[in-house]
């Protein structure tokens, strides 16, 4: 098989793997809060945003990189495209169909360079450490009454006001993510991304979209429609502004890539034990044991990805020497 054939595959395979997993995980509030909406609506308004922060990045780096210089320590292969980097994909969706919200920047990214996981480790675990304990903060001081009243109004009409500032919050969240994992998915192609690539990978984003929208998110979302108040368009709304003000402190500090399903599951988990601790309906045990549920899928995927990193290159060589 072709080295270009290989990109392709290696790329849609990325693609349709990265976009089951994570994407239900950023747009999870936004999907379970609209759940009466048709899927199609928020497809159209998702896709949008889509292409522009797509285009705009590549557009604005100058030399085509699509990627926002998330991948300047991660060259391209030298050897080109081999089988070897279409394992992690492959793997990525066996893991997403039990709905174990494994990290792709670790499980795709690490093959490509096992010298930089230690970076995006660092990165990571800071990132889950500053989401848990500002989502601590917040929800156990700051929105405390806020959270009390949306918990008792929850049943209520939920004013138009609201409606528009989450669709604003998700927008911002949903640029934010792209920007951070995109990375993840244009890994398999060469830096310099031509204009008939980009129409295609927009081409293959919106359907695959589209496939998550009429799903409904999938075996992933379960892991949100567990949290407390997820359903409440006001609750989705301020978790979606503090995940994206996250991950844009932490775009901003460097380019190193990093786990958005860290910090993710990092916010929810502080969230969740915050709100557990003034609110009669989230049960403490209950929050503890799903916590430890979805940091032992985490670190399930680290593992994963740090065995694949140090083994298979050896097993590829082995088997092509």
């Amino acid at each position: 098989m072709g080295i270009e054939i290989l990109m392709i595959v290696g790329f849609c395979l990325a693609a349709y793997s990265i976009v089951g997993n994570d994407v239900p995980q950023t747009l999870g509030t936004f999907i379970s809060s609209n759940a009466h909406r048709p899927w199609w609506v928020l497809w159209i308004y998702t896709s949008t945003i889509l292409a522009v922060v797509l285009m705009y990045g590549w557009w604005t780096s100058g030399v085509g990189d699509a990627s926002y210089g998330r991948l300047e320590t991660i060259p391209f292969p030298k050897e080109g495209m081999t089988w070897l980097y279409i394992v992690p994909p492959i793997l990525l969706l066996f893991l997403t169909r039990f709905g174990i919200p494994v990290s792709t920047t670790f499980l795709v990214l690490t093959i490509f360079s096992p010298s930089s996981l230690s970076s995006m480790l660092t990165k990571s675990m800071m990132g889950y450490a500053v989401a848990f304990v500002v989502a601590i903060i917040i929800y156990r001081f700051v929105v405390k009454r806020i959270t009390v009243y949306f918990s008792k109004t929850r049943h209520e009409p939920t004013p138009k006001m609201w409606i528009a500032i989450q669709w604003v919050a998700t927008g911002f969240l949903w640029s934010q993510w792209l920007i951070q994992d995109l990375a993840n998915i244009f890994v398999y192609v060469p830096r310099a991304v031509p204009l008939w690539f980009m129409v295609f990978a927009i081409f293959v984003f919106i359907t695959l979209l589209g496939v998550v929208f009429y799903q409904r998110g999938g075996a992933i979302q379960n892991i949100i429609d567990t949290k407390t108040g997820v359903q409440d368009v006001r609750s989705a709304t301020i978790i979606d502004f503090m995940y994206a003000l996250i991950l844009l402190v932490f775009k901003e500090m460097s380019n190193i890539p990093m786990s958005t399903t860290w910090v993710f599951l990092g916010l929810l988990a502080g969230r969740e034990f915050a709100m557990s601790m003034h609110l009669a309906e989230v049960n403490k045990h209950r929050t503890s044991r799903n916590v430890s549920k979805d940091a032992l899928k985490l670190l399930i995927g680290l593992l994963m990805s740090i065995l694949l990193a140090t083994t298979l290159p050896w097993f590829y060589h082995w088997i092509e020497g």
